[in-house]
């Protein structure tokens, strides 16, 4: 099986300047899990009428936090597209902002 690529969405690094040392460690920890199995975690499809087929999401630090990605086997690469909180769902409108 090949190694997949991490790829970020050019906003990204501005999500991950917003957490602290402590949070962007757990984050790295959870990178290390999706790039071992990227497929396993949870689908997100159509959250209150934003369509995120295709994606998937994953918790960390207590799930405070949400990865939110797309694994392109075509490319071997895995896709990051917002990490953040939950609250308000702005993690997942951050998301579906940047697809559209």
């Amino acid at each position: 099986m090949s190694q997949y690529t991490l790829v970020f969405h050019k906003q990204v690094e501005k999500d991950l300047r917003k957490l602290d040392q402590s949070i962007l460690y757990l984050f790295e920890k959870k990178l290390k899990q999706i790039i071992q199995n990227p497929q396993i975690w949870i689908d997100l499809g159509n959250k209150y009428g934003m369509n995120l087929s295709g994606f998937k999401k994953v918790y960390f630090a207590n799930k405070k936090y949400r990865i939110v990605y797309q694994v392109q086997d075509s490319e071997i690469c895995i896709y990051i597209i917002s990490v953040g909180k939950r609250e308000s769902m702005k993690v997942y409108r951050e998301a579906f902002r940047k697809v559209k």
